[in-house]
C-alpha cells in the first residue's frame, strides 16, 4: 500500500473544533498520523495515508459537522 500524505482545507477553527474530530482521525483505519494548522487561513488538515482514501477522510470531517474539501496542489 502507498503512503502518501493528503491535504484538505477545512474549517476546523481552533483546538475545540480540532478535538471533535480526533478519535476518529485518530482510530481510522488507513491514518499514520495527522495534524491541522490552525493558524494557517485555510485551516489545513494534513493525513500521513497508508491506505485511506480521501472520501474517506472527508466523510470523516464531515459526520462531525465540519467541512474538508481536497487541497489540490
Amino acid at each position: 500500500m502507498e503512503n502518501k500524505n493528503l491535504q484538505f482545507k477545512t474549517n476546523l477553527n481552533c483546538g475545540g473544533c480540532v478535538s471533535k474530530v480526533q478519535a476518529d482521525l485518530d482510530n481510522a483505519s488507513g491514518v499514520c498520523e495527522w495534524n491541522v494548522d490552525i493558524n494557517n487561513s485555510d485551516k489545513i488538515l494534513t493525513v500521513k495515508s497508508e491506505g485511506i482514501s480521501e472520501d474517506e477522510v472527508i466523510a470523516i470531517i464531515r459526520s462531525k459537522g465540519f467541512k474538508a474539501e481536497p487541497l489540490n496542489a
